[in-house]
């Protein structure tokens, strides 16, 4: 027995019918398609995702968003453009770099220090008192310095460093005890560092006690004699408020604070020469923009700071030869990670003569 479904064969005629309008249908879908993928094709644009710790508020940040940003979309007329994600939603100082390896984001930004997770290129501008001002580091840097050591960057790293700049120029000494005016007076004060060995070696060998400590804790541990000093960037000791537990400041600058903006170099190595362009103009406008936002900000800190401390002290240059001389273990021990023709060169720019023969003579030269 034949149990029927029912389904019923449609007739040839109406076979027929059904194949004519089943090709008319193709054919204006076949032309809809294409036509939407021509508008798309000539309107297609190049999204570059950014991933940076900065935001808006201050000068990385702002800089991105007043010239970053606005510059690529006009020089490439729309083409290129920059989805911007701040405050570490992406990723932190330290991943920024590797999620860029992966291509999950394309530009990045972060201190000069950390990039140093991926090769010594720009290990040069964290050498303690390579910079004599926040003028001379602007200028080398911009005039010849940045572009030398990320043309070394691109191969060494696997990144192409874009700009390097500052992120609130130099760090000075605060703090709790007392005047400090030369490395002596530090002696034996216990004295807050971060994890970077260059920072350790200085504080030591000016005589205070290093002492390993979080940056959110920092307040109260001045506050509660914890630690009694700390070495940050100015316009962060205001953000911080350090001042408030912290009355004592000796501005012996050292430590510059340098920031860069690189791009994954196989994603820079698929855009074609005209993409490259446009991606420079626009660095460099972000390079100058954000420099002088820096200084606005760094002159900002300082003068609130200077309102209600105890003391501001700005050491003689005798004074000064002393605290560079604390710097030469750090020059020895980065020995291998900088040329030591560029370094002399930066500082025979600016007339370093006496810290250059101190660290010929140590060997660091």
């Amino acid at each position: 027995m034949k149990i029927s479904i029912g389904l019923q064969y449609p007739h040839k005629d109406l076979l027929e019918e059904m194949s004519v309008k089943t090709k008319s249908i193709l054919k204006v879908v076949a032309l809809c398609l294409a036509t939407t993928w021509f508008a798309g094709s000539a309107s297609a644009e190049t999204v570059l995702k950014l991933g940076t710790v900065g935001f808006k508020g201050m000068p990385i940040g702002d800089a991105i968003d007043q010239a970053l940003i606005p510059t690529l979309e006009k020089v490439s007329g729309g083409k290129m453009k920059i989805e911007p994600h701040y405050r570490k939603s992406l990723c932190s100082e330290q991943s920024c770099g590797e999620q860029a390896n992966q291509g999950l984001i394309a530009l990045w930004t972060s201190s000069t220090a950390n990039f140093g997770n991926f090769g010594t290129s720009l290990a040069i501008f964290d050498l303690p008192f390579i910079f004599n001002s926040i003028e001379d580091a602007d200028r080398i840097s911009s005039e010849w310095l940045a572009k030398k050591q990320c043309d070394i960057a691109a191969e060494e790293a696997g990144h192409v460093c874009l700009t390097v700049y500052s992120s609130g120029g130099f760090r000075q000494l605060g703090n709790a005890h007392g005047p400090v005016h030369v490395p002596a007076d530090m002696k034996g004060i216990k004295w807050r560092v971060t994890k970077s060995p260059i920072e350790y070696t200085l504080i030591k060998n000016w005589g205070a006690i290093p002492v390993p400590y979080d940056w959110a804790q920092l307040y109260q541990g001045l506050q509660t004699g914890v630690v009694s000093g700390q070495y940050v960037a100015t316009p962060w000791q205001h953000v911080a408020k350090l001042h408030e537990v912290a009355k004592y400041f000796t501005e012996i600058s050292g430590v510059w604070s340098g920031n860069q903006l690189s791009m994954d170099k196989r994603q820079y190595d698929k855009l074609n020469d005209q993409e490259k362009e446009w991606l420079h103009t626009a660095a460099k406008a972000f390079g100058e923009h954000v420099r002088k936002l820096d200084r606005e900000w760094v002159k900002a800190g300082e003068s609130a700071i200077k309102a209600s401390i105890k003391e501001w002290y700005v050491p003689t240059e005798e004074e000064m030869k002393l605290w560079r001389a604390g710097a030469v273990d750090a020059w020895l021990n980065a020995k291998g990670a900088f040329d030591p023709a560029t370094a002399e060169r930066v500082l025979k720019e600016q007339g370093l003569t006496d810290f250059i023969a101190t660290l010929k003579e140590a060997g660091a030269l």
